[in-house]
């Protein structure tokens, strides 16, 4: 039966090895395992995560030693199934927010991207808009500014051919540079921002993993300018 639970809680996101550690889970089998009683104990919740990132959960009720399955329901009602669902939730949203990372981005080399900001600027990818959760943004601490925009968009949105999905970086530049760095191979205008203050690259390898991580950096500077 689809556990509808962990298909939304655990969709991109991957497990951290340590974090799973400190919350309690242990290794056996290439797995992870942790238990906890729930509902006053009456049901043992098992979880177990796999090197991979899949979950797996289920409920046992303790008094008759049975597989429970009433919470994967979504048709079944009543104050004591409900209650039943709320704790399995919860659980389940504990170890996703504490355990997981988010791993929206698929490619080389913007995991590269988030890695070279997330090592030298102490940041991480802020994903502010709860309908675009491909979406997320790097800002400066001091000044909460922009200075680096991380998307999944249509190709063809970039006046490219084609309609598959592609990862890219939205980065500020200086206005007087725009009409030279901008070809529309490489560099295209800044996607959803403001077309003389940023820029755009696809993530896939045309533009060199330095280039990209220099550019991160004067965008860096330059958002250190905007009030």
């Amino acid at each position: 039966m689809p556990d509808y639970f962990v298909e939304s809680l655990f969709k991109d996101r991957m497990p951290d090895a340590a974090k799973l550690r400190a919350f309690g889970f242990s290794p056996a089998g290439g797995k992870y395992l942790y238990s906890t009683d729930i509902m006053d104990g009456q049901f043992r919740m098992c979880v177990t995560v796999a090197r991979n990132g899949e979950v797996g959960a289920r409920l046992v009720e303790i008094s008759f030693n049975e597989e429970y399955s009433l919470h994967l329901v979504s048709s079944a009602g009543g104050q004591f199934v409900g209650r039943v669902k709320e704790e399995y939730g919860r659980v389940l949203a504990d170890i996703s927010e504490k355990c997981f990372e988010r791993n929206i981005f698929k490619s080389a080399v913007a995991k590269k991207v988030i890695a070279y900001v997330r090592k030298k600027y102490g940041d991480e990818p802020e994903y502010l808009w709860e309908k675009f959760p491909s979406n997320a943004v790097f800002r400066r601490k001091d000044n909460r500014k922009w200075y680096g925009a991380i998307l999944t968009v249509q190709k063809n949105r970039l006046g490219l051919e084609g309609e598959e999905r592609v990862e890219i970086v939205d980065l500020r530049i200086d206005s007087a540079r725009i009409d030279s760095v901008v070809d529309g191979k490489k560099y295209f205008p800044g996607y959803h921002m403001n077309k003389r203050h940023w820029f755009t690259m696809i993530l896939d390898g045309s533009v060199p993993a330095r280039e990209i991580f220099r550019r991160i950096d004067e965008s860096y500077e330059i958002a250190a300018k905007r009030s």
